[in-house]
């Protein structure tokens, strides 16, 4: 059997899955998908399945069975979410869990809480905590399935996470982050208003090249992202600002009003490099004090992955930027 396929593989931003095109070679013998898929990518035939049973694999833009046999030149466009890490260790620590059915969690993330264990972050993440509620509740212990995340929100940034229980489910979302049907609508309070009030802002995103940190808009590099906000409140050096991601990229918000010369109050990683003096007014001291990233993750709308009923949550935002905007308003 020959295996000469092109394949286009990439991540996508804060989104928990990869997504590749293969083109199957001419020379290719006839092979179930979901064997040559997992041989050809490296992944779990689990993982291959659940992706064809949700509609996130297709061929030449048809949706099809795992025992489909390919065929040369066939165009088969993948998407695999992450899976979890592989040395995930449970942990007992409270989540806030807005809702919950048979299939998924939503989560209201507290401030400060990293999601996903990385470099200096390997215990007290969400995924952590998941995993312990996971065992304790009994969630599908015979997969062992440990929770993979389908997206990602900053430290410092609160809001609603969508949290998989098993397979199916997770190949469902992440066919459906990857579609931008996901509604995610975020507030932020911004040094400065934006002008105009209402708009779309637009660039591609990568690794500034200064700060590997950050991310910084380019013309012609990186990954296209999309970010549409709207002024709710105007307080003149200032703004509570709302943002709808059309995409996912890692810091989309941040770097995007950064970009359009109004970073987030309190983000000091965008802050630096768009200074704020020229938003200097009756509040600046004020906003100056607040601790971290004024952003929440308040809006999360999807279809269900069993029901195909569509779901929609609205956390309201945390105490601390209730302060800041109850002050802003009275000062």
């Amino acid at each position: 059997m020959l295996d000469n396929s092109t394949e286009f593989p990439h991540t996508d931003g804060d989104e928990g899955y990869e997504y590749s095109e293969v083109i199957v070679d001419g020379g290719q013998a006839p092979m179930r998908i979901d064997l040559f898929l997992s041989r050809r990518l490296g992944k779990p035939r689990t993982r291959v399945q659940a992706g064809l049973k949700a509609g996130a694999i297709t061929v030449d833009g048809r949706c099809v069975k795992p025992s489909y046999k390919v065929r040369p030149g066939d165009h088969i466009r993948v998407i695999i979410p992450d899976p979890p890490p592989s040395e995930l260790v449970p942990e007992h620590i409270p989540l806030d869990i807005v809702y919950e059915d048979a299939d998924l969690l939503i989560v209201n993330k507290a401030v400060g809480m990293v999601v996903h264990p990385g470099y200096a972050n390997y215990t007290g993440t969400l995924a952590n905590a998941l995993y312990h509620y996971f065992q304790h509740h009994g969630i599908n212990p015979e997969e062992q399935y440990k929770p993979a995340l389908v997206h990602r929100i900053d430290k410092n940034t609160s809001g609603l996470l969508v949290v998989p229980k098993h397979l199916d489910a997770h190949a469902h979302l992440a066919r459906q982050f990857f579609e931008h049907t996901i509604e995610r609508r975020y507030w932020a309070i911004t040094w400065g208003v934006p002008t105009p009030a209402e708009g779309t802002i637009t660039g591609f995103l990568a690794r500034d090249r200064r700060d590997r940190r950050r991310m910084r808009v380019y013309e012609n590099q990186g990954k296209h992202a999309v970010t549409h906000y709207r002024v709710l409140q105007d307080f003149h050096d200032a703004a509570l600002v709302e943002c709808r991601l059309e995409t996912g990229r890692t810091h989309q918000i941040r770097a995007h009003m950064c970009h359009i010369g109004h970073p987030l109050v309190g983000d000091t990683m965008y802050e630096r490099s768009r200074s704020c003096h020229g938003h200097r007014g009756p509040h600046w001291e004020l906003l100056r004090q607040f601790p971290r990233q004024a952003l929440h993750a308040q809006t999360l709308g999807f279809i269900h992955p069993r029901t195909r009923r569509y779901l929609h949550f609205t956390q309201p935002i945390p105490y601390d930027m209730q302060q800041l905007l109850h002050s802003l308003a009275t000062r």
